[in-house]
């Protein structure tokens, strides 16, 4: 059976993302990126918030033609759209690049996929991570720690009331300072 990952980078202090939505402070260089693509390559699907699925469909359709990004970066451009992505959103009805639109986070519907064949899932995007938390859906996380105190924005984990246990396994660190750590939860 498939698992899903949730994937995200946050600040020391926890914020994925400071005021006005600015990722601008990720330090994702060329190291960090063909780590993303190895692991990236190996996924089945992709799971997406609508602002994160709009925010990687600004980007990522047109990447081989903007002369300023990495080669890393066109490599990570063809396996996103490659891969099959599933948008959560209520508002959109119709997504392109391999892309099915899943209006509400239903448990079973989420089982039937993680019971089809294929790479583990990777989960992005705090609202509906949070959702997924609270339905207990997420296997494993895989959290990057950049070296930087943000003081505010939005924390990546807004679940209230819940606890998970979850046990660590793996962590490396990368030349810009960034951590990634490596959790699977703990089930009973």
């Amino acid at each position: 059976m498939r698992r899903i990952m949730l994937m995200s980078s946050v600040s020391l202090d926890g914020f994925f993302e400071g005021p006005d939505r600015d990722i601008s402070w990720h330090l994702v260089n060329d190291e960090l990126s063909r780590y993303l693509n190895d692991e990236f390559r190996t996924a089945g699907a992709f799971m997406f918030g609508r602002v994160t699925y709009e925010l990687m469909a600004d980007v990522w359709p047109a990447a081989d033609r903007n002369p300023g990004l990495s080669a890393p970066q066109i490599e990570f451009a063809a396996i996103w759209l490659d891969i099959p992505k599933f948008l959560f959103s209520r508002t959109v009805t119709r997504a392109g690049w391999n892309t099915t639109v899943i209006h509400d986070v239903v448990p079973e519907q989420i089982a039937e996929l993680k019971a089809q064949p294929g790479g583990d899932i990777v989960l992005s995007g705090a609202n509906l991570a949070s959702t997924f938390m609270r339905h207990g859906l997420i296997d494993d996380f895989h959290i990057f720690v950049h070296p930087i105190v943000l003081g505010q924005g939005r924390r990546l984990f807004e679940v209230p009331d819940l606890r998970l246990n979850v046990k660590l396994e793996g962590t490396r660190t990368f030349s810009n300072g960034v951590v990634s750590l490596r959790y699977s939860v703990e089930r009973e």
